[in-house]
């Protein structure tokens, strides 16, 4: 920890600070994340596959790490960056410092940088790639290897966080209502702990499981999870969701909400820096309430596509106006582009968890 290191951008700006984690070097696009806690639940989030993340809030590592609040199996982003690394950590619950918890599973990470200045970049000229490194290689090598890493855009990250096979969510609960079958384009817990809190046993699916194998189960809801980068090229997804509709109660978040928006004839595009952080307002246009939400996303549905006989959008975000949430008009289906789940995060927007479950009850209609 203190080793000489650098953030190259792939337009040649540079940041140069201290490594800390891992010695090693990480090439993604780089995004910022404005939540103050949570951090070790963003490294954990699938959605980050591919990406470094900056985090906006000046001192991150204060209360350590711990084993239980992982979001997923491991950590799928490819460098973390901070104004400052907390060398020790003060909470009863600690486990680790972020400078350990990331050293042992080989991320680089990068402090003592202006974040604000490479916030306030990423805002001007958008999400771009870079490299992560330490030591003194030549800066047009570094910008090089950042111009020759794959985009987000057209790229398939799903395929590098979904399940290998399929499990059942051990909840440690009996009382289960409903069964849901959630397909894992880059499933958090916190979505399966939602799920479970409301009675739910959830078996969770690779994401190119086809539509016919996942109703064989006999499911009475599915759900469509978060995940990473571009949905596009996530076409097999697209074609299985298409064949799911009218068939259970839909509900989707996050890449789901994009992938469900693709099957219903609608268009995706890409953020120029997009939204990551848990503080986004989010108006709910049912009920005109406002929701102060979680967001970890760099690609939206375009609002103009929607087939407005078909899709009723529902929820919008007040910062920018772009799409946040839609439901089918005669179909028991919705999607939200934000986590309601949180983790980290408001929770606002858990009461989705219960209309979802009023979906699979038979209700119809929104409740307020």
């Amino acid at each position: 920890m203190g080793r000489d290191a650098v953030l190259m951008l792939e337009d040649g700006r540079a940041f140069r600070g201290q490594g800390f984690g891992a010695d090693c070097q990480g090439l993604g696009e780089v995004v910022f994340n404005t939540s103050m806690t949570g951090y070790q639940e963003v490294l954990t989030d699938p959605s980050y596959a591919g990406q470094i993340v900056v985090m906006t809030h000046p001192q991150i590592g204060n209360y350590g790490t711990n084993c239980e609040d992982q979001e997923s199996k491991g950590i799928f982003l490819t460098g973390f960056v901070v104004r400052e690394c907390s060398p020790m950590f003060s909470n009863w619950r600690g486990q680790q410092t972020l400078h350990d918890y990331l050293n042992d599973r080989g991320i680089a990470g990068l402090a003592g940088i202006d974040t604000r200045s490479l916030v306030r970049h990423i805002r001007r000229k958008g999400a771009m790639r870079g490299i992560l490194a330490a030591g003194s290689e030549a800066p047009e090598s570094l910008r090089q290897k950042a111009l020759s890493h794959p985009s987000m855009t057209g790229s398939d990250y799903v395929k590098k966080v979904t399940v290998g096979q399929r499990y059942a969510f051990d909840s440690g609960r009996e009382d289960h209502r409903f069964h849901v079958v959630a397909y894992d384009y880059g499933i958090k817990t916190n979505i399966l702990r939602s799920l479970a809190a409301r009675g739910c046993r959830t078996t969770v699916l690779p994401a190119s499981t086809p539509a016919e194998e996942a109703l064989a189960l006999q499911p009475d809801g599915i759900f469509l999870s978060n995940g990473p980068g571009d949905p596009e090229p996530v076409d097999y997804a697209v074609s299985n969701v298409s064949r799911l509709l009218g068939k259970k109660p839909i509900f989707g978040i996050c890449l789901g909400h994009q992938i469900l928006g693709l099957a219903l004839g609608a268009r995706t595009y890409k953020l120029k820096f997009g939204h990551r952080g848990g503080n986004q307002p989010v108006q709910n246009l049912l009920t005109r309430k406002v929701e102060i939400t979680s967001h970890n996303h760099g690609f939206a549905v375009d609002a103009d596509s929607l087939p407005d006989s078909a899709v009723q959008l529902t929820h919008v975000n007040l910062n920018d106006q772009t799409v946040e949430g839609l439901r089918h008009r005669s179909e028991p289906l919705f999607s939200v582009q934000y986590h309601p789940e949180a983790s980290p995060g408001p929770h606002d927007s858990l009461y989705l968890f219960d209309e979802f479950v009023r979906l699979m009850e038979g209700e119809t209609g929104w409740s307020t």
